[in-house]
């Protein structure tokens, strides 16, 4: 079995198309995002970047449970830009998922 240039180049349209329609399918979803340092971000995702950077709006910092200053009292940060290199994770609300956007 030979596969053409053509036949990848249309695989890979087809990959970024899907990938396109899954990021696009979270837009304005409640997103928890944990950092390299322990804090994490809890608010509605915005948009990413090819550096997997991430904007989150309505945004709240939660510091690790062994900051002298964490008492589970969040930190409203408002509009909040998360470099991709400090994303240990992501978790996406399912409540959020499959609930319609409030335009």
């Amino acid at each position: 079995m030979q596969i053409s240039l053509q036949d990848m180049a249309d695989s890979n349209v087809a990959m970024a198309s899907n990938s396109r329609q899954m990021l696009e399918s979270l837009l304005n979803k409640s997103m928890r995002i944990q950092m390299t340092d322990g804090r994490t971000l809890i608010g509605l995702f915005l948009c990413t970047d090819r550096d997997c950077n991430v904007i989150l709006g309505s945004a709240q910092e939660y510091l690790k449970p062994t900051d002298s200053l964490a008492h589970g009292e969040p930190r409203v940060l408002g509009l909040a830009m998360i470099p991709g290199h400090h994303i240990v994770s992501i978790e996406v609300e399912m409540d959020s998922v499959s609930s319609p956007p409030y335009m």
